[in-house]
């Protein structure tokens, strides 16, 4: 049965929730589940059907056009938490099992195209508990210590974990399909080469790769372009995985991998890339950033980044509600918006050559990631993973993917000219 089927079915049996029938629709529920359901009558695009802890279904329908979702709660702990953590309560909340879904992107889409209003009373305000995740975003600051410990957070849960659902190239950033790749890794490399051609790497430049991964642009652009590339990391999984493929592909004489901060790099280079590792810098640090790119760039020299951006509207609230993805996947992270990198590029002196945005892409990818993912979890789960681990991955996949199906972030490959 298809996801459309699914919630046609689950629709079909549903009341409506209307003002006219919310009193006793209401009646007898707990408190907070009666602010969850009246606040759902705001919702203004898409719809949802609930099915509520007793087994009853309910229909709620947006004014305008929007994302069709189904969700069923298995106790209203998820109303309590969305009311006052936002999507931090909705991961939690999913993570210990307290609500389910056919499809969980649809969801959390219908969750974000609606702002969060009809979820959250305490949209754009706070209260103790986002007060409480602003405090915690601040001390997970971007210092050369912090930096560390907030990638090995992240990256550093093992090669093998990663290995088990990335595909060969290992490869943990956006892929791009529109070119005309039919497979997960085919689309990767197509992400390479189109940032690398936008960038104008070609023989015998020296490149500088600031956060190199597992290696799988620089051995990309050293065998195929004949380039020399230097790529920095702070992740010491990932320098091991990475100097070892290169040395099995026979690249040493072209390819250095170096466990050091992007801050304390000093050299002049040809071109620099940077694949989705911005987002992790810090907005406190986003100038010093800049400041290297134009430090380390020689003259006439371009540098060319893949960065994941949110809408300049959503910015703001974005910036003062830590989210699900700042507390548990990416501490210390920031998300820029497009005039931001303008702004920081115009102030050292660095012309934006190219914009190209590709955020369905993303949705795809991350669509792809998780079905591998599923795929192997009982290889996985041997590792030291749990059930609760495998619902937060999962969530972080959905939501992630739910963001670019909504627009309201997007991936983009912008590039740079020092004049």
């Amino acid at each position: 049965m298809s996801k459309a089927q699914d919630w046609n079915l689950l629709a079909r049996d549903a009341v409506t929730l209307t003002a006219e029938n919310m009193s006793r629709m209401v009646k007898g529920l707990p408190f907070k589940a009666k602010l969850a359901l009246r606040g759902l009558l705001h919702m203004q695009h898409g719809s949802l059907a609930v099915t509520l802890p007793d087994g009853r279904r309910l229909l709620v329908e947006g004014k305008k056009a929007g994302p069709k979702a189904a969700l069923s709660l298995n106790n209203w702990n998820l109303a309590y938490r969305a009311l006052t953590s936002g999507t931090i309560g909705v991961a939690e909340t999913y993570m210990d099992g307290d609500w389910d879904s056919p499809d969980i992107a649809a969801f959390l889409e219908l969750f974000l195209v609606n702002g969060e209003a009809a979820f959250s009373y305490a949209h754009g305000k706070g209260g103790l508990g986002r007060l409480f995740e602003r405090v915690r975003h601040w001390m997970n600051t971007n210092t050369k210590t912090g930096s560390k410990r907030n990638i090995s957070a992240h990256y550093d849960l093992g090669n093998d974990f990663y290995r088990e659902w990335l595909d060969p190239s290992m490869t943990y950033s956006s892929a791009l399909y529109s070119t005309g790749a039919n497979d997960l890794q085919s689309a990767q490399n197509a992400k390479y080469r189109a940032l690398a051609e936008a960038t104008g790497i070609g023989p015998g430049d020296h490149v500088l790769e600031i956060g190199c991964g597992w290696g799988g642009f620089a051995e990309f652009a050293a065998s195929e372009l004949n380039c020399k590339v230097t790529g920095l990391t702070i992740s010491r999984e990932q320098l091991a995985f990475a100097e070892e493929r290169i040395r099995k592909a026979g690249l040493d004489d072209r390819v250095e991998f170096r466990f050091q901060d992007y801050r304390d790099e000093a050299g002049l280079y040809d071109r620099i890339v940077s694949i989705e590792m911005f987002e992790a810098v810090g907005e406190k640090y986003w100038p010093s950033y800049f400041s290297k790119l134009r430090q380390c760039l020689k003259p006439g020299g371009k540098a060319g980044l893949q960065i994941i951006t949110i809408r300049p509207e959503s910015f703001d609230q974005y910036r003062s509600n830590p989210d699900f993805i700042q507390k548990y996947v990416f501490p210390g992270g920031m998300l820029p918006t497009r005039n931001h990198l303008a702004e920081l590029a115009g102030k050292v002196d660095l012309s934006l050559v190219k914009d190209f945005g590709f955020g369905l892409d993303y949705a795809r990818t991350l669509a792809e990631w998780r079905e591998r993912f599923w795929s192997v979890w009982e290889r996985i789960r041997p590792m030291g993973f749990d059930e609760r681990f495998k619902r937060l991955w999962e969530f972080y996949l959905f939501y992630c993917e739910a963001g670019f199906r909504a627009r309201n972030i997007d991936v983009r490959q912008v590039v740079f000219s020092r004049r």
